[in-house]
């Protein structure tokens, strides 16, 4: 299957799942994240505002913002940057999806600790396979980013193997719903 083929079949799978039960796999993913030794030491905990089918984090952010420091992307151009959380400055940016705005103070990437990462597909080795713009193989292959990195995705995104290329940046170890 190519890459184009799984981002099609991957999107249907996701936007089969009814409402209660992409809020029920969310919480399930969220409270694996806040089980992992990597989240309890972090000061600096990267995220990401989740597109329809994504996993929802939102909850997550609200209960985490009073003991991490929480920082999200913004898509400048073919760039993307990590800036502090503040529900106050979101705006619908890249892709429709909720991006810090122009106020929001910039996270150098030497400041995260860990990053929470979606992809369309990992295989549990932490080959990921994005949307296919490059956004975050460009990030997480910077020479100052050394965060852990923790692919987050539901348990039908976990899949055998991937057709991976030299910049597909790989992702530490995978959380899913199961």
């Amino acid at each position: 299957m190519t890459k184009n083929e799984l981002r099609k079949a991957m999107r249907s799978l996701n936007r089969g799942l009814d409402a209660r039960a992409r809020a029920e796999a969310s919480e399930r993913i969220v409270r694996r994240m806040e089980a992992l030794e990597a989240f309890a030491v972090a000061r600096t905990v990267g995220l990401f505002c989740a597109l329809p089918d994504e996993p929802d984090l939102s909850g997550a952010i609200e209960r985490w913002r009073s003991s991490k420091r929480l920082v999200v992307p913004r898509v400048e151009g073919e760039t993307m940057r990590f800036f502090e959380y503040d529900p106050q400055t979101l705006l619908p940016g890249a892709f429709g999806i909720l991006e810090p705005g122009p106020a929001a103070r910039l996270c150098p990437p030497r400041e995260i600790d860990l990053l929470f990462v979606p992809g369309v597909a990992f295989t549990p080795q932490g080959v990921r396979c994005g949307r296919g713009r490059g956004y975050y193989d460009r990030y997480l292959g910077r020479a100052d980013f050394r965060a852990v990195k923790i692919g987050v995705c539901y348990a039908h995104q976990l899949v055998d193997d991937l057709p991976a290329e030299p910049h597909d940046m790989r992702v530490d170890a995978v959380i899913t719903d199961r």
